[in-house]
């Protein structure tokens, strides 16, 4: 880096309030952008949301009912910061390159562990309650 470059970017965003009421708008449009453009995102959600329902009147606990609720956002956040890897590879080229592949791959198998993850603890959560009876 030469001393003219700077060594922070003149687009990063100011403090105060300001920040924070510019930052709740990106992150509404970035709510936007997902659902308009990202069936993944729209399918997950409607997963998450009725998921979400089901966790807060399972007759578990409450940190189980936080476990249910907090890996179905995990899953809504890998695949939104997924979405946004594959926006900066379309971005940069739409030519077909090996690490283009490689970094949509690798975006593909954090979704996927967050679905794992989600999945198993549902399973291990819900089952006792299946045995009980």
């Amino acid at each position: 880096m030469s001393d003219h470059e700077p060594s922070f970017s003149e687009f990063k965003s100011k403090s105060g309030l300001k920040r924070i009421f510019s930052a709740f708008s990106y992150s509404i449009a970035g709510f936007k952008a997902a659902w308009k453009h990202e069936h993944a995102f729209r399918q997950e959600l409607m997963l998450a949301i009725p998921g979400t329902v089901i966790a807060l009147l399972l007759p578990v606990s409450a940190i189980e009912k936080l476990l249910l609720i907090a890996v179905l956002v995990l899953v809504l956040i890998i695949e939104l910061m997924n979405s946004s890897i594959e926006a900066i590879v379309d971005r940069v080229s739409l030519e077909r390159h090996p690490l283009s592949k490689n970094a949509k791959d690798l975006g593909s198998a954090a979704v996927f562990l967050a679905m794992s993850l989600a999945f198993a603890s549902w399973v291990v959560i819900l089952l006792p309650l299946f045995w009980r009876n």
